[in-house]
C-alpha cells in the first residue's frame, strides 16, 4: 500500500464544483454526488464564471435563481477565507468561499455532498449545510492510501482531469468517487473526504 503524502506549491488553476456516485455498504449512509453527469444534473438556472482570487487560486462561481437564506457565516482553514453559507431549500445548501472581498469558489449540495481543493485547502459541504476544511494531506494517485477514520482509497486514472477513487472500509468498497474535470467531496460517517480532478485524494476527520 502506498501513502505519499505530496507537499505542493501554489497553483493557478480552475477549481470545478463537482459530485461522485454513491456505491451502497453495510452500516454506512454516505452522500456522494455524481460528478460524470454534472452538465445533464445542473439546471437551466446555473451559470459558470471563472474567478482568479487575490491568493493565486481560481474557483468556480455557480448563480442560482434560488432566493438563499443566509445561515452563518464560517472561518476557513487558512485563516483567511470564510464560508458564507445560505440554505436554499431542504438539504440544500450553498457556501460561498470567500477572501479579501472576492468570491473564489461556490459549494452547492442538491441531494448530494460537495467539496474541491483549494490549493492545498480542502473544503467540503454536506447535506445538512455543514463546513469542513483542513489543510495539506494530499496523496497523489494513482495509489492506494490510508486515510482518516480507518478507510482506504483506491485512486485509479481514467484520462486527463479524470480520476477514481475507490473508499474501502472493513466490509469492502464503500462508495467511489469520481472526478471529469470537477473536484469531488463527500462526508463518509463524520470523515471528510475530497478528491480533486488532479488526482490528490485527502480526508480529514
Amino acid at each position: 500500500m502506498n501513502s505519499t503524502t505530496t507537499a505542493r506549491t501554489t497553483r493557478r488553476r480552475t477549481l470545478y464544483v463537482a459530485s461522485a456516485a454513491l456505491t451502497a455498504a453495510a452500516a454506512l449512509t454516505l452522500a456522494v454526488c455524481s460528478g460524470a453527469n454534472a452538465a445533464e444534473a445542473k439546471p437551466a438556472s446555473h451559470t459558470k464564471s471563472n474567478s482568479v482570487a487575490a491568493g493565486g487560486w481560481s474557483g468556480l462561481q455557480l448563480t442560482s435563481a434560488k432566493t438563499a437564506s443566509p445561515v452563518r457565516t464560517q472561518r476557513l482553514a487558512d485563516g483567511v477565507s470564510t464560508a458564507e453559507i445560505s440554505k436554499l431549500g431542504e438539504q440544500h445548501y450553498r457556501a460561498k468561499i470567500v477572501a479579501r472581498g472576492e468570491v473564489l469558489a461556490t459549494l452547492e449540495t442538491n441531494g448530494h455532498d460537495d467539496g474541491l481543493d483549494a490549493n492545498d485547502m480542502f473544503v467540503t459541504l454536506t447535506l445538512d449545510g455543514q463546513v469542513h476544511s483542513w489543510m495539506g494531506g494530499g496523496h497523489q494517485g494513482p495509489g492506494t492510501f490510508a486515510l482518516a477514520g480507518g478507510w482506504k482509497a483506491k485512486v485509479t486514472k481514467l484520462g486527463e482531469l479524470r480520476y477514481r477513487a475507490q473508499i474501502i472500509g472493513h466490509d469492502g468498497v464503500a462508495a467511489t468517487l469520481e472526478t471529469n474535470q470537477h473536484d469531488v467531496g463527500l462526508d463518509a460517517n463524520g470523515i471528510s473526504i475530497v478528491l480533486s480532478s488532479g488526482g490528490i485524494i485527502s480526508a480529514h476527520a
